[in-house]
């Protein structure tokens, strides 16, 4: 089944004309519970990964928290997302490329107390033979473990919310509020940028920006991937609940938890209180250097 987010409520570039400039494009992911295979783009899902190359491992030093490991590492990293070039296009493939994968290991760590993720490029091509059995961390947090979930990839527009220039927030915060006022739709609740898991747009931060710097060349980072705990709050899913779960009768806040679990967080991932973690490239040095920050509400 498709995921279709329904049009914005309003023409916001006819109403706020100073941030059709900070427009972009963004892959909304929509993971919902399935049964992926090592072919298929997904959440959780299991990974095209050669039998013959190391799985790999995590012996970073742990701080004492509720989601370390209790036992010795290295610890295996876990899939968290793959995605192949038929699905997602948009991604930045290296040359003789076309799945990008990301892993993580599923314990706190000491910069951000959520897992450290890892980003690899691989060729289908290239892959082709016996796929891996990857081991599994035995006290890993189901918080930080992803439910297989198939994908279904869907377009949309976005608008700055955390990343608008300080200058025109301010310039623009009067009419913001007076428009939420005049019509109920809350410019960076229902208007702005898209909530969930997703690839390119503006990150998902639920706190100040953080954009990294490349070490190589100083220039800022471009974002590639966002994971967030939930697909949509309290709030924005007036606006990005897709039309095709939208429910038969009443609003999808009222359904039974584990119903609107399957829609609103069917990875079953809480990275801190409702945050996430953000993955960024540099397509200007060579191998594409990667970092990624995270925050939580």
């Amino acid at each position: 089944m498709i995921r279709t987010t329904p049009p914005r409520p309003v023409d916001v570039e006819a109403h706020f004309p100073e941030v059709a400039a900070y427009r972009k494009n963004a892959v909304r992911l929509h993971p919902r519970a399935g049964r992926p295979g090592i072919l298929d783009s997904s959440v959780g899902g299991p990974l095209l990964w050669p039998a013959s190359e190391p799985w790999p491992h995590c012996d970073d030093e742990h701080p004492a928290t509720a989601l370390s490991p209790t036992g010795p590492g290295p610890h295996p990293l876990v899939p968290v997302v793959q995605l192949y070039a038929s699905d997602v296009p948009e991604l930045p493939f290296p040359e003789g490329m076309d799945v990008m994968q990301v892993l993580w290991c599923p314990f706190d760590h000491a910069q951000y107390y959520v897992p450290r993720p890892e980003l690899h490029w691989r060729s289908t091509v290239r892959s082709a033979g016996e796929v891996a059995r990857p081991p599994w961390p035995e006290d890993a947090d189901d918080d930080y473990l992803p439910d297989p979930c198939v994908l279904h990839p869907e377009r949309v527009v976005e608008y700055p919310s955390w990343d608008l220039p300080e200058e025109l927030h301010e310039e623009l915060e009067e009419r913001f509020d007076q428009f939420e006022e005049d019509t109920g739709w809350s410019y960076w609740s229902h208007l702005s940028q898209a909530p969930g898991i997703k690839i390119g747009g503006y990150p998902g931060w639920t706190q100040d920006p953080a954009w990294p710097d490349c070490a190589g060349c100083g220039e800022r980072m471009e974002h590639l991937l966002t994971v967030k705990s939930a697909e949509f709050d309290g709030a924005s899913w007036r606006t990005w609940l897709p039309a095709e779960d939208e429910p038969r009768s009443g609003v999808v806040l009222d359904l039974p938890y584990e119903e609107r679990q399957e829609i609103q967080r069917a990875p079953g991932l809480m990275l801190g209180d409702m945050g996430g973690v953000y993955l960024f490239v540099c397509r200007r040095c060579p191998g594409m250097p990667y970092a990624y920050r995270a925050d939580c509400s």
